[in-house]
């Protein structure tokens, strides 16, 4: 027997991305074999990317409202997060160049790919690739804020380095993908740590 075997697959709804219902079987390391059910969300694969400008110790993130946040007890709904978008058939770096252009208004040129990952593979089948890439001012071509028609609605923020790692630790900067793209920054001595 295989060790996952998919049974069944039905579909519930595409009202946004598209949710099913799979049930599979699947050998347990002691050689059970056991049925289970899952429902699973499949809304694409994604990029994300930490703008960061060395000389000035600053980093370029995003402020937008995100229901899910105000459901689950964020008074306002609003996160701070690093720039981010879903693929839509793009390569990865095609996409983040994109999403940086229309999210912050920056033009960025080298970006770099740091790593990949899956963000909730509980029930969601995304993968992240998350990148980096140096920023100036003389980059900054467009207003940003997102796209009006898509409703985004996207504050531009440039915050010192240091004053974003304090966010983490203040719970101001709650965003896993910004999280982890900061911490690699801080790991990876992308950026001073002076104030």
């Amino acid at each position: 027997m295989k060790q996952v075997e998919l049974l069944e697959s039905h579909f519930l709804s595409d009202n946004w991305y598209l949710l099913h219902k799979h049930i599979y079987s699947r050998q347990q390391s002691d050689g059970k074999v056991v049925t289970q059910t899952r429902e699973v969300y499949d809304r694409g694969n994604g990029a994300a990317i930490l703008l960061y400008n060395r000389q000035r110790g600053t980093v370029v993130l995003t402020r937008q409202f995100r229901l899910p946040t105000f459901l689950n007890g964020n008074p306002d709904g609003l996160l701070i997060e690093a720039c981010a978008g879903l693929l839509d058939n793009d390569a990865p770096e095609d996409c983040i160049r994109r999403e940086v252009m229309e999210e912050t208004g920056y033009q960025v040129g080298a970006v770099q790919k740091v790593f990949e990952a899956y963000m909730s593979p509980g029930s969601v089948t995304e993968i992240l690739h998350f990148f980096v890439a140096e920023y100036d001012h003389a980059g900054k071509v467009g207003a940003g804020g997102g796209v009006p028609h898509e409703g985004e609605d996207i504050e531009v923020l440039e915050m010192p380095f240091v004053q974003a790692l304090a966010a983490i630790r203040s719970g101001e900067i709650r965003d896993g993908k910004t999280i982890m793209l900061l911490q690699y920054a801080q790991i990876h001595g992308l950026l001073p740590e002076r104030a």
